[in-house]
């Protein structure tokens, strides 16, 4: 059972902890002491032995961002967590804790072998994040539901798994039903499973089997189903058009207008709003379409955008490359003869020359790089001047079909107007034939009243659309803006400065080798 720590001091991840495992679990004698002298840089660290040490919590491993291997066994820990740097873990041991859940391992998706033998967990549960998981280990824990073990069938991976100890492990039908339910299994509690019996197994639960499975695949397809609406919606948005193909705009005019509902049980207006609705949803849905194929468009240019630009930048290192092997070349012919010569002016005047080509080299890099400066300059300004038509021109037919959209709402709104007009009038004079709710009959009172609760609707509808056209206008607009500052910040002064840093560093790199070529001479 695992250890309890009222009678042991828990122990703390810190820094003289770390620093004692690395050096222990590192190169020994000569190199060992070298490396413990120059010091090991934990982000290097590729396995990590923290086993018998009273730890309570898992802390201070933020700095192991190689770390592959990773064994914490036999410790007082009682929750999983602080592995969130841990993303290459492959392999982790927390058997003989005190741990009651599984969590905190949604950062670890290379995990391909996990042992958490001999701990408290009551559930597999919060493991999804483990696609690759090959290998796992929950025996001696208090697992009591053989249900809870379909949970794995996640894990196409799942080769060895080890259950025993567990309270179902009592249960007679226990090994059958794991087998069964888990068909990827090749090993159960380190036995091999052998023919006979999976077939028995798969025998015993073959309808649950075939029920399961049919859920599964139902289930399956309403995930892709939501994926691809999800995918869907998403490509609509980047386009600005999301919910313009159909009559999502229409309706959600009437959403908020109270007075609409009323307005529209007068007589006659049940064929106008068909009418209306027809013309304005046809409208949405060339928006909807041309909004895609701009969309479309933008993405176009900006791929071929990007081609040009890597092309350029790859010519350029190439052209680069030619001068600094030819340089190199040159220098291991010079360094090859120096080192056989013994006349010491020959080999200054050499070394003066060699420091000329240093120089040369470094003008020749240099210029290649304002050439390439130059080369995307242009570029970009082209680019930029093309997006900027792209979305201007997007922006102009979008205010124009969404101006069709304004004109059917005025032209609704008068003919709205005309049959309110008329029906207030064969009300006053007792002529309305058609029977009409009392609250509509309020509107009624008087000239003022309707033509106030028309103009109500008619404000609320305009103002859908004003907002819809902005919504489609800034969003293209600021799109473009941060595009265009990503391209200049990332292609002009980040590249500019990373490859004139480079630059400098090969070249005082180069002129260091010199210096103690001549310390060695002399």
């Amino acid at each position: 059972m695992s250890r309890l720590y009222d009678t042991v001091e828990p122990a703390v991840i810190d820094e003289e902890m770390l620093q004692k495992a690395v050096e222990e679990q590192g190169p020994k004698d000569e190199a060992g002491r070298i490396a413990k002298q120059e010091g090991i840089d934990f982000a290097d660290v590729l396995a990590l032995r923290l086993d018998f040490k009273n730890i309570l919590k898992i802390d201070n491993l933020w700095r192991f961002t190689s770390l592959t291997k990773l064994q914490m066994d036999n410790n007082i820990i009682e929750k999983i967590e602080g592995m969130d740097a841990l993303v290459n873990l492959v392999w982790l041991d927390l058997s003989f804790n005190n741990i009651e859940v599984i969590e905190g391992l949604d950062k670890l998706t290379k995990i391909r072998d996990l042992t958490l033998y001999n701990n408290k967990i009551s559930s597999i549960e919060n493991m999804d994040a483990l696609v690759d998981l090959h290998v796992l280990s929950v025996g001696n824990n208090e697992l009591d539901q053989l249900e809870n073990l379909i949970y794995l069938r996640r894990f196409k991976q799942l080769k060895t798994l080890n259950l025993n100890g567990n309270p179902f492990c009592d249960d007679p039908n226990f090994k059958h039903y794991v087998i069964a339910y888990l068909p990827s299994l090749q090993f159960l509690d380190y036995r091999l499973i052998d023919e006979n019996t999976r077939a028995a197994a798969n025998e015993q639960y073959t309808y649950p089997i075939q029920q399961l499975e049919h859920n599964e695949e139902q289930a399956r397809k309403r995930i892709e189903d939501q994926e691809a609406k999800e995918t869907e919606f998403n490509l609509h948005k980047g386009a600005y058009v999301e919910n313009l193909n159909g009559s999502a705009l229409f309706d959600s005019m009437f959403a908020d207008d109270t007075e609409g509902p009323k307005l529209a049980l007068l007589p006659g207006v049940d064929e106008l709003l068909t009418g209306y609705k027809e013309k304005y949803t046809a409208i949405c849905q060339q928006i909807f379409e041309y909004g895609l194929k701009e969309h479309q468009r933008r993405g176009d240019e900006v791929t071929g955008f990007q081609t040009a630009v890597d092309e350029a930048k790859e010519d350029n290192r190439n052209m680069g490359m030619r001068k600094i092997n030819d340089f190199n070349e040159y220098r291991r012919k010079l360094f090859t003869e120096l080192a056989q010569s013994s006349d010491q002016a020959h080999i200054d005047t050499s070394l003066e020359q060699h420091n000329k080509e240093i120089d040369k080299l470094w003008d020749g890099l240099m210029a290649l790089e304002m050439q390439l400066v130059d080369q995307l300059e242009d570029t970009i300004k082209e680019f930029e001047r093309n997006m900027a038509d792209m979305v201007s021109t997007f922006v102009e037919n979008v205010q124009a079909l969404i101006s069709q959209c304004r004109d059917l709402e005025n032209t609704h709104n008068e003919k709205l107007l005309e049959v309110a007009i008329v029906t207030l009038e064969k009300m006053v004079k007792n002529e309305l034939d058609d029977e009409l709710p009392d609250d509509v009959r309020m509107l009624f009172v008087d000239k003022d009243t309707i033509t106030n609760a028309v103009g109500a609707s008619h404000d609320l509808h305009l103002l859908k659309i004003d907002n819809k056209e902005d919504d489609i206008i800034t969003r293209a607009n600021n799109w473009l803006a941060a595009l265009m500052e990503r391209v200049h910040n990332e292609e002009e002064v980040k590249r500019n400065r990373h490859r004139v840093s480079e630059i400098n560093n090969f070249i005082d790199h180069l002129r260091e080798e010199v210096e103690t070529f001549e310390i060695q001479a002399a």
